[in-house]
């Protein structure tokens, strides 16, 4: 099952809002078999500048601007369908750190959310405060999981 999101974006005419594009995403790339990532919008500055829409190359591990934001779509299927086996005493093979304060909420579906020490179940509606720490996501369902996240660059790691 693909899923590919609708975006839509407001802006202004004439000081009137209007909405300004309305389509289903066109920046959607699968990474793996099932991986659906699709990068809605980037900003590069803080305050964001609303008039301006930057182009996202869409990687399985984002490149957020210094001092810019990205807003994604992820769609992550079950660890099973890309092979992922993980082994006793070792991190799982997709753990991974990013210089970024992530918001993260869970859609659909369910998936673990992995850490150096711990790891916790996420469901549908779980929010996640992910703080630049090394972290993984494994789904042990047999169903995709559908997850929204906003990365904001963080100035330092952990």
């Amino acid at each position: 099952m693909k899923t590919i999101p609708r975006r839509i974006v407001t802006g202004l005419r004439n000081g009137k809002s209007i909405i300004e594009n309305d389509a289903i995403v066109s920046n959607v790339s699968e990474h793996f078999p099932g991986l659906i990532i699709s990068d809605i919008w980037s900003t590069d500055s803080m305050p964001v500048k609303l008039d301006v829409e930057n182009a996202i190359e869409n990687t399985a591990f984002p490149n957020t601007p210094v001092n810019g934001s990205y807003f994604r779509y992820v769609q992550i299927p079950p660890d099973k369908d890309l092979g992922i086996v993980a082994k006793e005493g070792q991190p799982h093979p997709l753990m991974h750190q990013t210089d970024t304060l992530d918001y993260i909420v869970i859609l659909s579906g369910e998936i673990y959310l992995i850490v150096d020490e711990d790891e916790t179940l996420l469901q549908a509606g779980d929010i996640v405060v992910q703080r630049g720490t090394n972290h993984a996501w494994s789904n042990r369902s047999d169903l995709p999981c559908i997850q929204l996240a906003i990365l904001l660059d963080a100035s330092e790691r952990y």
